[in-house]
């Protein structure tokens, strides 16, 4: 069998009736084209929430203070006063599936360097603030233990801070205003950008906690927050449950009592985020599978359409020798043809569609090598499952009957 003459004899036929052609191949392209679409926002969207959970820190598990009750009334998050940093020391000690800790405080203020000034975020933290929020310094360094147990007057600025203060020059070892107190610039942050609730990541200055808390707080010994991480991923739950026991037993809490401060499990956060993405790409593939089902049943409704057209051809050719079996491989061709042909189509559409919407829209969108293996097998498996029953239809004429037809 000669499969190279049985596809040259496909593409002749196929090329008779251009435009019944095209449209029998208008469903695969629209069903890949979706599927390739669909899949690539997916991915893209997946991507972006890994990128997101990285941005917030390896294995973190965030601790924030609760909120005050008083006559039925609750107030802010926060807003007790309970939450101290021993209590981060004491996780650091007595919690197995803690790594490391750092306490938080903040406040905001109006930032002076030169004739130039910025309102912005001032976040405390210990000197492992880097290396828990995979953040790297891009000039300078940042601040150590010594000068978190001093509470030194010295700053790491994010990169939005840089630009507006100091218009992309070098601003290590330079004085910059805090609210009236001078500081000194340790480093630069490398640009983190905006994160998915459109905070801007960058538009922050870090001090030790010890310096926002004497400071800017009035001495306040209690933190309204810190960062723990876990020694690895798995294990954040279990540090969410070890911190949630000690910081009752410490906090002196009865078994009725409420917690008067709140943990949060980041990777919860990541994976209920990639659970709604994956339902929507579930949806979306299922409509694009509707999509490749109808144009499946266009295929093998234009190929019975074909056996019938060319009955006599085919008892011609089951006249001079043809086999049931070449008949049927050749009438399968042509479907295989058709569904290979508009994948390609498909696919090309697709990956037009996914660049569009990631240059107009800005949506993040990933082609994966994955999805374009798949897509084209799933092109040649509808050629092959809607074309055989009209394949297997021509190979069972009657050769006889098949001559007799007009």
């Amino acid at each position: 069998m000669n499969y190279w003459m049985i596809l040259k004899i496909s593409l002749k036929a196929l090329s008779r009736n251009k435009i019944r052609s095209a449209l029998t191949m208008l469903g695969i392209i629209i069903g890949i084209a979706a599927v390739i679409a669909m899949v690539s926002l997916g991915q893209g969207a997946q991507r972006q929430i890994q990128e997101e959970i990285a941005s917030l820190g390896d294995n973190t598990v965030w601790v924030r203070a609760g909120s005050r009750r008083s006559w039925g009334v609750r107030s802010a998050s926060g807003s007790m006063n309970t939450l101290k940093a021993s209590d981060f020391e004491a996780m650091l000690n007595e919690c197995p599936a803690v790594k490391a800790v750092s306490p938080s405080a903040r406040s905001m203020a109006q930032v002076v360097f030169g004739n130039q000034n910025w309102n912005t975020r001032i976040e405390g933290y210990n000197e492992l603030y880097p290396e828990m929020r995979n953040w790297t310094i891009s000039q300078g360094s940042f601040f150590d233990d010594s000068q978190v147990k001093a509470a030194a007057r010295v700053a790491v600025l994010g990169n939005t801070v840089w630009t507006e203060l100091f218009g992309g020059s070098d601003p290590v070892g330079q004085t910059i205003r805090v609210k009236n107190l001078s500081f000194q610039v340790m480093g630069v942050f490398k640009a983190k950008g905006y994160n998915s609730w459109g905070r801007d990541q960058d538009d922050v200055i870090i001090v030790p906690y010890t310096t926002v808390q004497k400071k800017f707080l009035g001495g306040a010994l209690h933190v309204e927050s810190g960062l723990v991480q876990a020694v690895n991923a798995r294990a954040t739950y279990a540090a969410e449950e070890q911190i949630r026991a000690l910081l009752r037993q410490r906090h002196r809490l009865g078994p009725f009592q409420d917690d008067d401060f709140m943990v949060r499990n980041l990777s919860e956060i990541g994976e209920a985020a990639e659970s709604t993405n994956r339902m929507m790409g579930l949806l979306l593939a299922g409509i694009a599978a509707i999509s490749l089902l109808v144009g499946g049943i266009g295929i093998m409704n234009i190929m019975l359409v074909a056996v019938s057209e060319r009955t006599r051809e085919i008892g011609i050719r089951m006249a001079i020798g043809a086999r049931p079996n070449h008949v049927r491989v050749q009438f399968l061709s042509e479907s295989i043809v058709l569904c290979l042909v508009g994948g390609v189509l498909g696919l090309l559409v697709g990956v037009g569609i996914s660049w569009a919407i990631a240059q107009l829209v800005g949506w993040p969108t990933i082609v994966s090598l994955n999805s374009v293996a798949i897509s084209m097998l799933f092109s040649a498996a509808i050629g092959i499952f809607f074309g055989y029953y009209p394949a297997h239809k021509a190979a069972a004429l009657d050769p006889i009957e098949a001559l007799r037809y007009e």
